[in-house]
């Protein structure tokens, strides 16, 4: 430590060069350095959802989560495999090593699911990735409510969030994910009588069938005239209430078409929680 002192005294020119040196360098890498009150010190990792609402836990446990565990087995830079079945959802989290880069991860993982997905039934449910977030994730937390000047209803607040909130703050550089809880969901409800569906012989199956069938948008091709080229397409998307009341099911003997309006009711309401 003498000879530093030393050295310093005899040479202060240089000295006070190499300490205005270090004191930048010091600032330039304090102002880039990742401060936080938590660190997250979380490892990589993947997470696959499946919602299968109609299944037990043991039943999720071996028509979702064995298959999706056995598919994942062997990729590159794979480390750990937890997964968490209850009823109705299968959550399966893959960790992999710490040098290995999340965008490669979620790419090896989407790859293998591709071939899952063939082999769970549809209406089980659909293998999905989570967001790249960790439990530490989660930065701000908000609440909408109605104020005095203007009444509305929690179906209604839900909708802003979803529809109106949620695709511009994800758009804020840093957010990943918004994730709307809480209110109720919309949903279009078709609650069906017994009495008029005996009457007109019409199943419950049958209205189903119906509304798939006339919920969608069809091409038809095109057709070259006097020089222009004229697309043809069937839309038959539902744009409210009265297009899904309006949905043939069947025509009886006499040739009159059964409609779904007629069979039931059809309004919005809230979606079980």
């Amino acid at each position: 430590m003498t000879g530093v002192v030393a050295w310093a005294a005899k040479n202060r020119l240089l000295s006070l060069l190499l300490t205005a040196m270090i004191i930048a360098i010091g600032g330039w890498a304090f102002m880039r350095l990742p401060i936080d009150a938590v660190p997250d010190v979380t490892n990589i990792q993947v997470q696959i959802v499946t919602r299968a609402q109609a299944l037990s836990a043991p039943e999720v446990e071996r028509q979702v989560t064995q298959p999706i565990e056995r598919a994942m087995a062997g990729i590159p830079g794979l480390r750990t495999t937890r997964s968490v079945t209850k009823l109705g959802i299968s959550v399966i989290t893959l960790v992999f090593a710490d040098g290995v880069d999340v965008y490669f991860a979620r790419a090896q993982v989407n790859e293998r699911l591709s071939g899952v997905r063939e082999v769970i039934p549809h209406n089980i449910g659909v293998p999905e990735l989570g967001p790249i977030a960790t439990g530490l994730g989660e930065i701000y937390m908000f609440e909408l409510k109605p104020t005095a000047l203007g009444v509305r209803s929690n179906e209604e607040l839900r909708t802003m969030v979803e529809w109106q909130l949620a695709p511009k703050l994800r758009q804020v550089p840093g957010v990943i994910d918004v994730i709307g809880f809480g209110g109720t969901l919309k949903q279009y409800q078709v609650t069906l009588d017994p009495a008029r569906m005996a009457a007109h012989q019409v199943s419950v199956e049958e209205v189903r069938r119906a509304l798939e069938r006339d919920n969608r948008v069809a091409g038809g091709g095109y057709i070259d005239h006097a020089g222009e080229q004229l697309v043809l397409r069937g839309d038959a998307r539902f744009r409210g209430l009265e297009d899904i009341a309006a949905t043939v099911v069947r025509t009886d003997a006499n040739g009159v078409p059964v409609r779904v309006g007629m069979l039931g009711e059809v309004d919005t309401g809230a979606a079980l929680r």
